[in-house]
C-alpha cells in the first residue's frame, strides 16, 4: 500500500510529458472543490433559515402542547398532577377556536387563542410585536393582539381606538330560527398590538385574547381547555420530560414538542435540504468524470512505467492499486481546498455578514449554521464519487 500511494503521489506532483494532462487533472480538481464548497455552503444557508423559522415558530410555540387525542377539549384537573414535576417551568390553559372578526365594514373568519396572564413568559412574544404591546387585559378592558396578516385584511392597527368585535356560535343550545343573532356570543376588544411570526399560518388567521373572554365566547366551563402548554426548566431535556409527562397522564392525551406541533412544516423544510443536496450531487458526479478523462490519459502517457513495473515484479493488482489512488488523491485535493473555502465563506458570513438580504427583510444577512453532520456527509459523498470516478478506468489496466 506504502509503494502505491508513494507512486501516485509522485504522478499527482509531476510535470507530465503532455500539458493537457495538467489541465485536465486541474480541472477535475477544481470541479470536485467548487462543488464541495457550493454543498458545504447552500446546506449551511438552508440549515440558518431553518433556524431563523424556528426561533420564530419558539416566539409563539410552547415548548410542550397537551391535547386530547379524542375530542376537542380537556379537563385541566386530569393532567393538573404534572406540575409537581421539576423540569415544569410554567403551566398555562389555552383555548383555540374559530369565530368571525368584525371591524368597520370588513368581517373576517379567524382563529381567536385565548391565552393565560403567563403567556408572555410561556413564548417569546414580545419579540415578534410589529406594533404596539402584548397586553390581552388591562385591568378595566378586554384587549386582543393580532397577526398582521389579519390586521391588514381588516384594515386595523394598533393604534385604533374603535374596538373589534368577534362572533362565535352558541354550544349546546338549541338555533334560534326567528332570531339568528341570538345564535351567536359577542365580545367587543380594544386593540393592544400586532405581532409578526413571519408564517401565513399565524399571522394571517390568529387573535389573542385573554382565556376568561375565550371562555364565555365559547361556552367553556373554568377546568375547561383545548390544549395545555408548558414551558421548560432551563436545562431540562425535552424528551425526558416528554416521556415522564406520558407517562402520567396516560394515553388519552398527545404530548408534542416544538417539532412536532409544526411536523409538517419542518418535514417539508428537511426534504427540500436534501433534494438540494442531492441536486448538487449530481453536479458534483458530472464534475468527477473530468477524473476518468485525465486519469485515462494518465494511464497511456506511463505505458512504459507499467512495463517497468511488471519487469520489477509488481502485480496487475499493485498497478490498479496505483492508477485508482492517483485518481481519488484528485478528488481528495479537490474535496479538502473546496472544505477549507466553503467553511471560510460560512463563517465569515456568519460573524461580519458580508452578503446581504437587502432592506424589508426580517434579517439584514442570509443566515448560516455549519453543522458537523451536513459536513461528514458531503465529504463521504465526494470521497465516494472520487473513488468510483477512479475504480472506473484503473481496472481496465492489464498486464501482458
Amino acid at each position: 500500500m506504502k509503494t502505491a500511494f508513494f507512486i501516485a503521489k509522485r504522478y499527482l506532483l509531476s510535470k507530465k510529458s503532455h500539458n493537457a494532462i495538467n489541465i485536465v487533472s486541474g480541472i477535475s480538481a477544481a470541479g470536485v472543490c467548487v462543488a464541495t464548497a457550493a454543498l458545504i455552503c447552500v446546506l449551511s444557508v438552508l440549515n440558518g433559515f431553518n433556524g431563523l423559522i424556528e426561533s420564530m415558530f419558539s416566539a409563539f410555540d410552547p415548548d410542550l402542547r397537551i391535547t386530547a387525542i379524542e375530542g376537542k377539549s380537556l379537563h385541566t384537573d386530569s393532567v393538573s398532577v404534572i406540575k409537581k414535576l421539576p423540569e415544569i417551568a410554567l403551566f398555562a390553559e389555552t383555548i383555540e377556536e374559530n369565530a368571525l372578526v368584525h371591524f368597520a365594514n370588513k368581517q373576517q373568519p379567524a382563529k381567536i387563542k385565548g391565552v393565560d396572564t403567563c403567556f408572555a413568559a410561556l413564548t417569546s412574544i414580545d419579540s415578534i410585536m410589529f406594533d404596539g404591546e402584548y397586553m390581552v387585559y388591562d385591568g378595566a378592558f378586554e384587549r386582543c393582539v393580532a397577526g398582521v396578516g389579519l390586521a391588514n385584511k381588516m384594515g386595523f392597527n394598533a393604534h385604533f381606538i374603535d374596538p373589534v368585535r368577534i362572533y362565535a356560535p352558541q354550544r349546546n343550545k338549541r338555533i334560534n330560527l326567528l332570531r339568528p343573532d341570538r345564535n351567536f356570543n359577542e365580545a367587543a376588544v380594544f386593540i393592544s398590538g400586532i405581532f409578526s411570526v413571519q408564517q401565513s399560518e399565524y399571522d394571517d388567521n390568529y387573535l389573542l385574547v385573554s382565556l376568561s373572554l375565550a371562555r364565555e365566547l365559547f361556552d367553556y366551563a373554568p377546568q375547561q381547555a383545548t390544549a395545555i402548554e408548558l414551558k421548560l426548566a432551563p436545562g431540562a431535556n425535552t424528551k425526558e420530560t416528554k416521556r415522564k409527562i406520558q407517562e402520567l397522564i396516560g394515553e388519552k392525551y398527545s404530548v408534542k414538542d416544538r417539532y412536532e406541533q409544526q411536523a409538517d412544516f419542518f418535514r417539508i423544510v428537511s426534504i427540500e435540504k436534501w433534494m438540494t443536496f442531492f441536486i448538487l450531487s449530481f453536479i458534483l458526479l458530472i464534475a468527477t468524470f473530468n477524473i476518468i478523462g485525465s486519469l485515462s490519459m494518465l494511464i497511456i502517457e506511463k505505458k512504459e512505467d507499467i512495463e517497468i513495473l511488471r519487469a520489477m515484479g509488481a502485480t496487475e493488482k499493485l498497478v490498479r492499486r496505483i492508477f485508482l489512488l492517483e485518481g481519488w488523491l484528485i478528488s481528495t485535493l479537490g474535496a479538502l481546498i473546496g472544505l477549507i473555502i466553503g467553511l471560510a465563506l460560512c463563517l465569515t458570513q456568519e460573524h461580519f455578514g458580508w452578503l446581504s438580504m437587502g432592506s424589508g427583510y426580517v434579517i439584514e444577512a442570509y443566515p448560516v449554521a455549519v453543522r458537523a453532520m451536513d459536513i461528514i456527509i458531503i465529504l463521504f459523498t465526494v470521497l465516494l464519487l472520487g473513488f468510483v470516478a477512479a475504480w472506473y478506468p484503473s481496472r481496465k489496466i492489464k498486464l501482458t
